[in-house]
Formats: structure tokens, C-alpha cells, sequence
């Protein structure tokens, strides 16, 4: 499988170069020169088979020989080694819990996929890797948990200073060692465009070997597929339509890694790009004009995107075609008072406890099932509650429990440098690193 630069098509490479440069030339996005289909026996009957073969079958392609079957059978099994349920909410919306791995968030298969991946790729190298990463939010837990202690390579994550949780924070500046955190006086846009002027830098590339761990890293974007086969494989125990399927949307990666399993094979009658205060691709689905914006602070932070990097990919997955991806896609956008109420009246009537990012998910899908009143779906919750006890406890009055498997990491000291918003900043901690 060989992938192209979506800014310059005429830059080609494989797997493993894509995943070790992180982006093309000009900042651009790799993509896959081809899309393999789903054989339609393994999509019937997916109950057949394990969640690893699941997962084995459907990133293998992408892959081809460049990690030998038994190694990448190793990455797929710790990439998929928890738990991942479709749990029933009401009669009609079901959510996909994705947030059972060791961070708590989805971004935790994405992240232990590509590190070993990396790790794999990087086995012989004499010289060490930096990743670079800006977060929103999850990511950075994911990431920094995914490459903790791995030889030869150094994490460097960039994030929106007071703009985390407590406990996302506490994930992404606690560990230490090869993990460093920078708390930018700023937004995600603004963290996310500085890791891009980085890759672009020639000075930073000559002294450095870097990486990206972002969505827009093709190792960090493929695996996330698998899940949404493992919530089929749930889905057509009980249900015989095909789900609609409606996901928390900031960056775009997972919304688009849904869409190409879909354009595989994998059914779907629909999908909703649930969105906060930050509408750039619903104000686009309505107006045909796509207009970046400074990005909002909201209650679902980890969503506070103005410029998704990744609806680049979904333009392509669909031709650039409108009409297309109209057709397969609705955008919604609720406000923070809108989720808190959501959490509210999902836990009164159903005791069930949404965070932001999965309630705005929810009232998404509630709006697209009051016009379409014969349809059924699920959510993915993105996740755990935990992460966001403020508005999770001002909206259900409940006290939200630590789960042990964060009492220690709660304990530990925070370590982070601060910096603004500036590329200049960024460029001298990365030399001085060095």
C-alpha cells in the first residue's frame, strides 16, 4: 500500500515512512492510494470471529508486508486488549464505549497501535525519535501512556493551558521520563499550527528525527476503524437495520476513520458529526463554505477544534464531491447549556452518566431521530465521566468516583513547562532539547 501527500500527489510513500514522517511536504496529509473492500462473508458474519482477527483483517491492508503477520498480530492484540461494549441507552440510542483502556479515553487504540508500530519501525535506528503532539485534550494522556518508557524515543505534547481537565492534565505531565508537556498560553488551533510550523522547519528536521502522534498520522488514524466493526459485530446480535452512527467530533480523525470503514464495506445508514459551538463543518454541510475559525472554549473541550485538520481527508474519501458527503453525513452543533441539560435528563431517565463530549453526541442524535422516528443508532463515548467532574457533578448532583486505576497518578506532581503561543518558543525548547 503506498499513500500520497493530499497537497502534492505526486509524493508517494509507504506505510512506514507515512507513520515515521507524520506528514508530507507542505504540511500536507497522507492518504491511501487505494481503498481495500471488506469481503461481504466477514461483514455478515462478523460474530464469528474473535475482536483481534477483527481488528487483524481490517487494518492488514493497509499494512501489506512491511510488518511481518505475527509481529503486527502482537500489535493488534495489545492494541485491542480491553474492553469494548455496546451498551444500550434507551430503545433507540446505544453507545459504543471506548473508554475502558488504560488512559480512559478512545485514543487510547489509536495511540498504543501506532506506538508500537513506531517502535517496531524504529528498532534499528541509531538515533533517537522525537514525537510531537498537540492535544485538546485525550490525546495526550494516550500518547504519553502509549510511549511512556520506550527506548529512543522522546514525546513532546503541546496543550491549551487551562483549557484540560484535572485528570487529563494529571495524564499527559505526570509521567516524566521520555514525556514532556507544554502548557500553552493559547488554544488547541494555536498548539496544533505550531507542531505543523515544526514538521516545516528545516533547521528543527536537520537536528532532529520527528514525528507526529496526532490524527493526522496515518497509524494514528487507520486502527481507529477497528471499533466500529467491533460495535457491528454487537450491533447485529440484536438489530437487523443498519445503525445510524453519531460521534463527538473536534479534529475529524474518528468521524473520518468511520466513514472509511463504511466506504469498505461496513454498514451504515448514516453518520452525524455531533459538534459543540465550534460548527465549522455544520455551517459547511448547510452552506457549501468551509470557514475555519479561532476555536471556543467549551464544556467538551477536547472538541474545542475551529480548523479540523483531517475533514481534508473526508473531502477526499468522497471525491471533493458536496453532494456526496451530504448525502451520508448531518452536522449538528449544541451548546454547553444544551449538554448539561442532556446529562441531566439522560441520567434521570435512563441513570445513565454521559461526560460532554458523548452527551453532545447524544442530543445530536436525538435531533436526528426526531425527523427520522423509524431509525435506530449509537454514539461513541469518547470518555469516562471521570475526566470531567465539574460539569458531570453539576448536572446529576452525584459525585463522580476516581477509579483505582488513577489514585496513583492523581498523587503525583505535575510537570510542565509554559510557553506562549509562539513557533519561536517551541523551536528553541526542541533545539535546546536536543
Amino acid at each position: 500500500m503506498k499513500y500520497y501527500n493530499l497537497k502534492d500527489s505526486q509524493e508517494k510513500v509507504d506505510f512506514r515512512t507515512a507513520t515515521i514522517k507524520g506528514q508530507g511536504k507542505d504540511k500536507g496529509l497522507f492518504f491511501p492510494e487505494n481503498i481495500p473492500q471488506f469481503e461481504e462473508e466477514f461483514i455478515q458474519n462478523l460474530h464469528q470471529y474473535s475482536d483481534e482477527e477483527i481488528a487483524y483483517r481490517c487494518i492488514k491492508d493497509f499494512i501489506g508486508d512491511e510488518i511481518p503477520s505475527e509481529i503486527l498480530r502482537e500489535i493488534i492484540a495489545e492494541t485491542v486488549s480491553f474492553e469494548i461494549p455496546l451498551q444500550k441507552i434507551s430503545d433507540r440510542i446505544s453507545i459504543l464505549e471506548l473508554f475502558h483502556g488504560p488512559t480512559l479515553a478512545f485514543k487510547d487504540i489509536g495511540a498504543r497501535f501506532m506506538s508500537r508500530c513506531l517502535s517496531y519501525f524504529l528498532k534499528d535506528q541509531d538515533r533517537k525519535v522525537t514525537v510531537l503532539v498537540a492535544t485538546s485534550g485525550d490525546t495526550g494522556g494516550a500518547v504519553a501512556h502509549g510511549f511512556y518508557g520506550l527506548p529512543d524515543i522522546n514525546v513532546v505534547i503541546l496543550y491549551p493551558k487551562n483549557r484540560v481537565s484535572a485528570v487529563q492534565e494529571k495524564q499527559l505531565t505526570a509521567l516524566g521520563e521520555n514525556i514532556s508537556a507544554l502548557e500553552v498560553n493559547g488554544s488547541f488551533d494555536d498548539c496544533q499550527d505550531m507542531v505543523k510550523q515544526a514538521f516545516a522547519n528545516e533547521e528543527i528536521n536537520k537536528k532532529l528525527f520527528l514525528t507526529s502522534a496526532n490524527s493526522i498520522n496515518i497509524a494514528r488514524w487507520l486502527p481507529q476503524q477497528i471499533y466500529y466493526l467491533l460495535a457491528l459485530k454487537q450491533w447485529q446480535t440484536s438489530e437487523k437495520e443498519a445503525p445510524i452512527i453519531c460521534v463527538p467530533s473536534g479534529n475529524f480523525g474518528n468521524i473520518c476513520a468511520g466513514l472509511l470503514a463504511h466506504l469498505r464495506g461496513l454498514p451504515a445508514e448514516h453518520f452525524i458529526a455531533a459538534c459543540n459551538a465550534n460548527e465549522v463543518v455544520p455551517e459547511y454541510l448547510k452552506t457549501q463554505d468551509f470557514k475555519p475559525k479561532k476555536a471556543l472554549a467549551t464544556l467538551s473541550n477536547a472538541m474545542d477544534v475551529g480548523d479540523p485538520s483531517n475533514f481534508v481527508r473526508i473531502m477526499e474519501l468522497f471525491g471533493q464531491n458536496f453532494e456526496s458527503l451530504k448525502n451520508k453525513i448531518s452536522g449538528y452543533s449544541v451548546n454547553d447549556e444544551q449538554t448539561i441539560n442532556t446529562i441531566t435528563e439522560v441520567y434521570k431517565k435512563y441513570k445513565y452518566i454521559l461526560e460532554p463530549h458523548s452527551a453532545v453526541a447524544f442530543a445530536s442524535m436525538e435531533q436526528y431521530l426526531n425527523g427520522n422516528p423509524e431509525k435506530k443508532g449509537f454514539i461513541l463515548g469518547t470518555a469516562h465521566p471521570v475526566k470531567f467532574p465539574d460539569a458531570v457533578e453539576k448536572a446529576i448532583k452525584v459525585k463522580i468516583e476516581i477509579p483505582e486505576s488513577l489514585n496513583d497518578l492523581m498523587k503525583k506532581e505535575k510537570k510542565t513547562v509554559e510557553i506562549n503561543s509562539d513557533f519561536e518558543e517551541l523551536r528553541r525548547f526542541l533545539l535546546d532539547k536536543n
